[in-house]
């Protein structure tokens, strides 16, 4: 995989698609704005993004490769969005909405996530999901200053 350097705020410019497919960590920052924020995720079999809720941020989900299904919901007990998802197909998480996508294939499941406004550290790299717990847990994973939060 070509190195993705997450150069902050200043113009950038990359093959999405191929370093989404390439991407062999958890999670990789591939850019931070100022607005928004653009991650690579690779979820291995059986296992997912991890239930969760961002009040403030919104978020457009693209898998790449691999297969999946899609759980939304108002409450992380009330998940009443239920779709299987594929190569190709994008998510759009509205803030405030409890959310999992879950790999179902038997492949990892490849896919990049846009967040407005950013949301995790500056080129962070997590390669697992446990180290992606540990750095949130540690306040490592927080969005740079010049990033605009609400």
């Amino acid at each position: 995989m070509k190195k993705i350097t997450d150069n902050g705020p200043e113009p950038n410019v990359f093959d999405l698609e191929t370093a989404t497919k390439e991407n062999p960590n958890y999670r990789t920052v591939a850019w931070t704005g100022k607005y928004l924020q653009v991650t690579l995720m690779s979820i291995p079999v059986a296992q997912s993004i991890g239930l969760e809720v961002h009040e403030d941020t919104d978020q457009f989900v693209r898998l790449d490769a691999g297969k999946g299904r899609v759980l939304m919901g108002p409450s992380k007990d009330e998940l009443n969005v239920k779709v299987d998802v594929e190569d190709g197909w994008s998510v759009q998480v509205p803030a405030g909405t409890w959310h999992d996508i879950v790999n179902t294939g038997d492949e990892p499941m490849q896919l990049y996530v846009v967040y407005a406004p950013s949301h995790h550290a500056k080129g962070a790299v997590h390669k697992t999901a446990e180290d992606s717990k540990k750095a949130e847990e540690s306040g490592k994973d927080e969005p740079p200053s010049w990033t605009k939060q609400p």
